[in-house]
């Protein structure tokens, strides 16, 4: 497995984790336990869990919950007014949650690498124009975090 392959993995993981805590109210141990002992890697109920970079699961899903606040903030700065964050759907807000830390706290991943590997997550949940809304959102949420990065 690839180091690309074993970070969408664990990307996976940890939007499903971050769902599954939002309509739950599960908290970050019982969540993390619960993912790295019968999820990550595993086949269950004929779907395959491919192996994931662990610690890149684990910064992403405590990173979030560490900084949900601010991320929330900036998220909703982004949306529609009449559409705040809280009213997208549980997994649509944990892609959005996700890939907003990743572009505000892992420079070491390029952005706009960040931005099409939660749109495809979005693909994989959701229509067609669900996933260009995640599109709109990330890169609106990358050009404004690492203006840098698209300046080149």
């Amino acid at each position: 497995m690839s180091r690309g392959e074993g970070r969408s993995a664990a990307r996976l993981a940890a939007v499903q984790a971050l769902y599954q805590m939002d309509v739950t109210g599960k908290g970050v141990a019982d969540i993390l336990a619960e993912f790295e002992a019968h999820w990550i890697g595993r086949e269950i109920e004929g779907d395959e869990y491919k192996p994931a970079e662990i610690a890149f699961f684990r910064d992403i899903l405590e990173g979030v919950l560490a900084d949900q606040v601010a991320i929330d903030r900036q998220i909703d700065d982004i949306l529609v007014e009449s559409w705040p964050l809280k009213r997208i759907e549980a997994v649509m807000r944990a892609i959005l949650r996700a890939g907003d830390y990743e572009l505000r706290k892992r420079a070491d991943v390029p952005a706009r690498v960040i931005v099409s590997e939660y749109v495809d997550l979005a693909g994989a949940f959701f229509a067609r124009e669900e996933a260009g809304m995640t599109n709109a959102v990330l890169d609106a949420l990358a050009r404004k975090t690492r203006a840098a990065e698209f300046a080149r």
